[in-house]
């Protein structure tokens, strides 16, 4: 009688990401990690293979962004891990799940000078919340469940496993753990919850400071229950984009903050008497932005304690459940109302909001000026799309005035400020939510950091519509450098044609020099994506930029 089959190492990986019903792995193979990819095509999940580890860990980033869930990432040893490093401190950094497992040289070289041999857990240790070696092939399993679960755990970031090649071609002899039910937090103290509603009917002007942590779903949904019954003014970090829904937007919503205090939620987190920061990261715009006075009254809602310094000292911390607590905090707020002074200042505040700075929009013949070309987005998107941007002048332009009204789906790098983030995540997000259309904007600069995944793109045949704002500078570099020195250096590079770029991937590439061309072109990618990505490249006037950064607003509204 034959011995009955025994699994491989490789199988107790794969049959693991089965139990925790992952969908894609990104990566790279490579002979240390091979027996993995090899398993990988009889069973598992799909594999998407990259043309770059760093954006494969973008693509993984951008799953554990849009659905909480950890993302996977599988590449070899040596420079395999090493360009691990940039997208893991993205994740880890931005608050979003990753999972990466990575290959090893075997036990026998780990202390040699092997081919590729390195000190994998060493590297990465630092910029993930779990990094760990695997030497014995039946922890396999347990060791990935634990990782996974601490990606996704309090605030998110990137797991990392190291496995040496001659664990994943082990035989072993357990079975894969099947995944456990999440730890469910309650809700903060009744104490802590009755002691914010007391803060709230004793102010005059409460604003809620809402952070990556806030756009979870559930969350989200939780604020919206809030802010229907009670109008408290918001505003929104860069990454809480889209946690105000449409039909709130006129009585709560009070702009986006990061970068530069000069924004008009600046002046009204100033202008408060109760700050209350829920899901905030002081990475995302730190408190000596918009607390440069140390002023401000703030409790804080969240699932863990808030890092503490000089600007950030909350009184309170409700820390729980976030969306249960304020389940909990809205029948003990309800039937307040903002004194008639608050909502005299609010109503000043949003008549400027609407006039902002006086932008000249008349641009030489071939650019296009920035608020133009949102224009035409702002008309032609539906809430439906996802809309990813890199890092750049435009993500500045495209955060304070591209309104997005369901939370993550307005997607920006502003942890790590990371070129080249925009077409990975709109890979992943085109896979995660499929037969919806994706936009991925970026500029000249940062786009050539990832252009190799649009080759992915067109091979999967995913409805991506990529934009480049061309102007042939880093200019988010230039005009700051400009405003500190009176002149810039090394922002300067050379032009490419981007339309031929994308024609020799098989993308569809087109050129738009004014407003009423690229509205044509961007309504006519919109039909062309069923068949794959496309690429419109618009000169850009970035002749207003420098007025991003100067204070522009009246006194009175700080």
């Amino acid at each position: 009688m034959s011995e009955e089959k025994r699994d491989y190492g490789a199988d107790l990986i794969v049959d693991s990401l089965i139990n925790h019903d992952v969908s894609y792995v990104f990566g790279i193979p490579g002979a240390k990690i091979d027996r993995v990819f090899d398993t990988l095509k009889d069973k598992g999940p799909e594999l998407v293979v990259a043309r770059h580890e760093q954006n494969a860990v973008f693509m993984a980033q951008g799953v554990g962004r849009i659905t909480g869930e950890p993302g996977l990432v599988l590449v070899t040893s040596g420079p395999g891990i090493a360009n691990l490093a940039t997208g893991l401190v993205t994740a880890t950094d931005e608050g979003d799940p990753v999972l990466a497992i990575g290959g090893q040289v075997k036990r026998g070289d780990l202390l040699k000078r092997a081919h590729q041999s390195m000190n994998n857990v060493a590297m990465l240790a630092p910029i993930t919340k779990y990094a760990a070696e695997v030497h014995d092939a039946d922890t396999l399993s347990e060791t990935i469940a634990n990782a996974y679960r601490l990606a996704k755990e309090g605030k998110p970031g990137a797991s990392f496993i190291s496995i040496p090649q001659d664990v994943t071609d082990s035989q072993v002899s357990v079975k894969a753990i099947k995944p456990l039910t999440d730890p469910q937090l309650g809700s903060a103290s009744v104490a802590d919850i009755n002691y914010l509603a007391q803060a709230i009917r004793n102010s005059v002007l409460p604003v809620l400071l809402l952070g990556n942590g806030a756009s979870a779903a559930d969350v989200t949904a939780a604020i919206r229950r809030l802010l229907t019954v009670v109008k408290l003014p918001v505003v929104e970090t860069f990454q809480g984009a889209g946690i105000v829904s449409r039909e709130l937007e006129e009585e709560t919503f009070f702009g986006r903050v990061g970068l530069f205090r000069n924004q008009p939620g600046d002046m009204l987190l100033k202008k408060a008497d109760l700050v209350i920061a829920i899901g905030y990261d002081p990475i995302e715009y730190e408190a000596r932005n918009w607390n440069a006075e140390i002023s401000a009254r703030i409790i804080v809602i969240d699932v863990e304690q808030a890092e503490i310094d000089t600007y950030f000292q909350p009184e309170r911390e409700l820390i729980g459940s976030i969306e249960d607590t304020l389940d909990l905090l809205l029948p003990a707020v309800a039937g307040y109302q903002l004194p008639e002074g608050s909502l005299a200042y609010l109503k000043g505040l949003r008549d400027n909001v609407v006039d902002d700075v006086k932008f000249n929009r008349r641009s030489q013949a071939g650019l296009v000026h920035p608020l133009d070309l949102i224009d035409v987005l702002q008309t032609n998107t539906n809430d439906s799309m996802t809309v990813t941007v890199d890092v750049g002048s435009h993500y500045i332009w495209m955060a304070r005035y591209f309104k997005s009204y369901e939370s993550r789906h307005l997607l920006f790098s502003n942890g790590m400020q990371t070129l080249g983030v925009a077409l990975p995540w709109a890979i992943a997000a085109a896979l995660v939510r499929p037969g919806t259309q994706v936009i991925s904007v970026s500029g000249d600069g940062g786009f050539l950091f990832s252009a190799q995944e649009l080759e992915t793109a067109v091979r999967l045949q995913l409805p991506i519509i990529h934009i480049i704002w061309n102007d042939g500078h880093y200019n988010m570099v230039e005009f700051q450098e400009e405003m500190k020195y009176g002149r810039s250096s090394g922002v300067d590079f050379g032009p490419v044609d981007f339309v031929k770029y994308a024609e020799s991937f098989g993308a569809k590439g087109y050129r738009a020099s004014s407003k009423e061309e690229f509205e044509k072109v961007f309504k006519q990618a919109l039909n062309e994506t069923k068949n794959g990505p496309v690429l419109i490249d618009v000169p850009i006037d970035y002749k207003d930029n420098i007025k991003l950064g100067e204070t522009i607003l009246p006194d009175e509204f700080y």
